[in-house]
C-alpha cells in the first residue's frame, strides 16, 4: 500500500547531522542496553505522548533500571522546557518554529529532529449530530479567526438547526498550530477564540461527548480510543468525503489532515546520558511496533531510513 511521504524538515544546527549512515547506536553504550540505568525526561505533544509512553513501557520490560517520565504539556510547552534544558526529548506534532529554534540556539542546545509516525488529525462531533462530512472550505469557515458560524445551519442549509459548541486544543498544542497554519491557513496562524480549549485531549473528548451540537479535533489515536463516545467526520478536499484512517492517510487520500509527528533529541544529553541514548535507540529500532501498538501510522521505508540516518548522526 502506498504511504504518505513527508518532506523531512532540517532545522538550524541539524543539517550537518543528517548523514548517510546505516547503523543506530548510543555512543559507547552496550548494544543491548544491559547495565544501563538512569532517568529520561520527555514532554511535549499530547498527540505523540501515546507513542513515547509506549516506548517507555516496552523498554521497562527489558530494563527496569531506566526511569522514563513522559508528560504532555503540548508541543509549544514541550519546546519551552526542552530549550530551557529541563527535558531530554521533546514530543512534537509539528516542526519546531524559528523562534523556538532561536531560543534553543541561545541556550546552546543542539538537537536532532526525528520523524516517528504519521497521524490523521480527526474532526469529531457529538455522536447524535446529523452531520457526517465537511468540505475543506466548511472546515476553514468553522474554525477560522472571527468565525460567525454559531449554528450548524450556518455552514449548510441541510445541516440541523443546532447551536455549535467547540472543544479544541490550546495554543501550546502542535495540533492547534497544524490546524491553524496548514488547514485554515489564516495569516494570524490562529483559530477562533470562542471555543473551549485544553491541552489535554481527554478533556476535549469529554467535552464533545457530553455536549449536543459539539465539535472538536485531536489526533487519530484519541479518536480510536473513544470511538464509542464521539463521531469522526469525513473530509471532502475536492475528491469526495474521506474518513480518517491509517489506510486513507497512508494512501494520501485524507487531505489536508494527514500530518507528520516528531521527537526532538538533545544531542548532548544523548551522548552524555546512557539512559537517554538507550531510550532513543530502543524507540527508533522498534519504531514500527511502537507506532502500531499506539495506534499510529508507521513510516514508509524511505522516511524510516532518513530517521535512522538522523539518529546515527547524533554521534557525529
Amino acid at each position: 500500500m502506498k504511504r504518505t511521504s513527508f518532506r523531512r524538515v532540517v532545522v538550524p544546527g541539524v543539517a550537518a547531522l543528517v548523514l548517510t549512515l546505516a547503523a543506530c547506536g548510543g555512543g559507547d553504550n552496550s548494544a543491548d542496553g544491559e547495565g544501563v540505568a538512569g532517568k529520561v525526561a520527555v514532554d511535549g505533544s499530547s498527540t505523540v505522548y501515546p507513542m513515547s509512553d509506549t516506548a517507555a513501557e516496552m523498554l521497562k520490560e527489558e530494563n527496569d533500571s531506566i526511569e522514563t517520565s513522559v508528560g504532555f504539556s503540548g508541543t509549544g510547552g514541550g519546546f519551552e522546557k526542552f530549550c530551557a534544558g529541563q527535558t531530554d526529548i521533546s514530543d512534537a506534532s509539528r516542526p519546531i518554529k524559528d523562534e523556538e529554534a532561536a531560543v534553543c540556539a541561545d541556550a546552546g542546545i543542539d538537537y536532532t529532529e526525528l520523524l516517528v509516525a504519521t497521524d490523521a488529525l480527526t474532526v469529531v462531533t457529538h455522536p447524535d449530530l446529523a452531520v457526517d462530512c465537511l468540505t475543506t472550505d466548511q472546515l476553514v469557515t468553522l474554525f477560522e479567526p472571527g468565525s460567525k458560524v454559531t449554528n450548524w445551519k450556518d455552514l449548510d442549509a441541510s445541516f440541523p438547526d443546532q447551536e455549535i459548541a467547540g472543544f479544541i486544543p490550546g495554543t501550546d498544542s502542535g495540533t492547534y498550530d497544524y490546524m491553524a497554519a496548514d488547514v485554515v491557513e489564516h495569516d494570524s496562524e490562529a483559530l477562533r477564540d470562542d471555543f473551549e480549549v485544553s491541552e489535554d485531549d481527554n478533556i476535549l473528548v469529554q467535552g464533545v461527548a457530553g455536549t449536543e451540537g459539539s465539535v472538536g479535533f485531536f489526533g487519530y489515536t484519541y479518536y480510536e480510543e473513544n470511538a464509542d463516545k464521539v463521531k469522526a467526520l469525513s473530509i471532502d478536499d475536492g475528491n469526495g468525503c474521506v474518513a480518517p484512517s491509517a489506510e486513507t492517510a497512508q494512501a494520501g487520500e485524507y487531505t489536508p489532515l494527514a500530518r507528520p509527528l516528531f521527537i526532538y533529541v538533545n544531542n548532548a544529553k544523548y551522548n552524555d546520558n546512557a539512559a537517554v541514548a538507550e531510550y532513543v535507540d530502543f524507540y527508533i529500532e522498534n519504531l514500527e511496533t511502537i507506532a502500531e501498538t499506539a495506534a499510529y501510522i508507521p513510516l514508509n521505508d524511505e522516511d524510516y531510513s532518513a530517521t535512522q540516518d538522523a539518529l546515527a548522526g547524533i554521534k557525529g
